[in-house]
């Protein structure tokens, strides 16, 4: 009964945000172009459904190619930093120092060297899912108890066997965390990819929307947005609960 009290419970805060929404903007009187009411939202995501679902569409391949991207670089990152502690020491403070260059001021850049295409998308959308994966994947791995280690080479086990079959299992909790994260961004930065670049995603929904003075529509676009932001979260929590469901706290 508690888990289902916990799960109903974010329901019922965000039934109760979007109740006082609507009545601000109607008891205020708030013209639609400066805040649309829940209602208004609705009703365009209802009349838009399927320019919408085409252009979410969209956003949802460039945000899964990007973070797949993301996640293969983050977790080859993470093995050949844990391998070497040279390169460990020589590289990790560069990645942590390239946190500070905002993804804003190279866009412009990837879009001139890479086009209007699906490349500088996919790149954008890595470069800000990258560093989480990395970062968790790394940390991941030196968390390992090192007795279990210890072990392991007292039975002779090679460095891959040591790897395989205790370094990688203890820090897949890690790696799922890193992913939930990058997965909270993705989306965000597949619209952000779409709106530095040409493209017919959700981005470009919001431009015109912008353009036009039709905040249903932006709102549409974003809750068309978040809804691809949580589906990918669930994804991988569900694949974390697949994968690894020894990890799972008993509550």
């Amino acid at each position: 009964m508690s888990r289902v009290r916990a799960q109903l419970a974010w329901m019922v805060v965000l039934a109760a945000l979007v109740a006082a929404w609507q009545a601000y903007v109607r008891l205020r009187g708030v013209p639609q172009y400066v805040l649309p009411a829940p209602t208004d939202v609705g009703r365009t995501l209802w009349d838009e459904r399927g320019p919408l679902a085409s252009a979410g569409g969209v956003t949802a391949r460039e945000m899964l190619a990007g973070f797949a991207l993301a996640l293969g670089f983050g977790v080859a990152a993470a093995i050949a930093l844990h391998a070497s502690a040279t390169v460990r020491r020589a590289v990790y403070p560069l990645l942590v120092a390239s946190q500070s260059v905002p993804v804003v001021a190279i866009a412009p850049i990837l879009v001139i060297y890479l086009g209007f295409g699906l490349a500088p998308k996919l790149v954008i959308v890595a470069l800000v899912c990258f560093f989480p994966v990395t970062v968790a994947a790394l940390d991941g791995f030196r968390s390992v108890d090192p007795e279990h280690v210890r072990v392991m080479r007292t039975l002779r086990a090679s460095r891959t066997a040591i790897f395989r079959r205790v370094e990688l299992p203890w820090a897949l909790p890690s790696m799922f965390t890193g992913m939930r994260v990058a997965a909270s961004y993705a989306a965000v930065a597949a619209l952000f990819a779409e709106y530095a670049g040409s493209g017919s995603g959700l981005g470009d929904a919001m431009r015109e929307g912008t353009a036009q003075y039709d905040a249903p529509l932006v709102g549409a676009a974003v809750v068309v947005l978040a809804g691809l932001a949580l589906a990918l979260f669930g994804a991988v929590t569900l694949i974390e609960r697949l994968t690894i469901p020894w990890s799972r706290r008993v509550e």
